[in-house]
């Protein structure tokens, strides 16, 4: 008897896989906003009865700010860039979609954007959810289940 090779794709977690993409976007608008106050250089002098001494201290505070607000902003650039190569790679509507409800600064709901767009209730859900899954393996980040194997 022959023996048929056989092999099995692993299952998606949709709830986590959702999760990861809907943080994707959250942190897509995080980024969107200013710099943090703690990443601004420290201008206030500091005096000291002691003496100053010369440690082996690479950077001042100063340099120590920039460099994380550069580090910071080259970090959000290319994780914007991230989003909007794999939003490109989307359908018109698709895009539409997912720009309305998630890219754009101010907050819209799903009722308004199904309306403006003149798509019923149930197909708008059901469009929404597959961008979600196409998503989630243009970036790659989609969940899989994982199998419970006991010992």
């Amino acid at each position: 008897m022959a023996k048929q090779l056989t092999f099995s794709l692993p299952e998606i977690d949709r709830e986590k896989t959702k999760e990861a993409v809907e943080g994707a976007f959250e942190k897509y608008r995080f980024y969107l906003l200013t710099v943090p106050e703690e990443r601004l250089p420290k201008v206030t002098a500091s005096y000291s009865l002691v003496p100053s001494t010369n440690t082996n201290a690479f950077h001042s505070s100063t340099e120590d700010a920039v460099i994380g607000k550069v580090d910071f902003e080259r970090e959000r650039d290319k994780y914007l860039e991230w989003i909007i190569r794999g939003v490109n790679r989307l359908n018109k509507l698709e895009r539409e979609i997912i720009y309305k409800r998630y890219l754009q600064d101010e907050e819209t709901f799903d009722y308004e954007i199904y309306n403006e767009l003149v798509l019923s209730e149930r197909r708008y859900y059901r469009l929404k959810a597959r961008i979600f899954y196409k998503l989630a393996f243009i970036l790659r980040i989609e969940v899989y289940k994982s199998e419970g194997h006991s010992l």
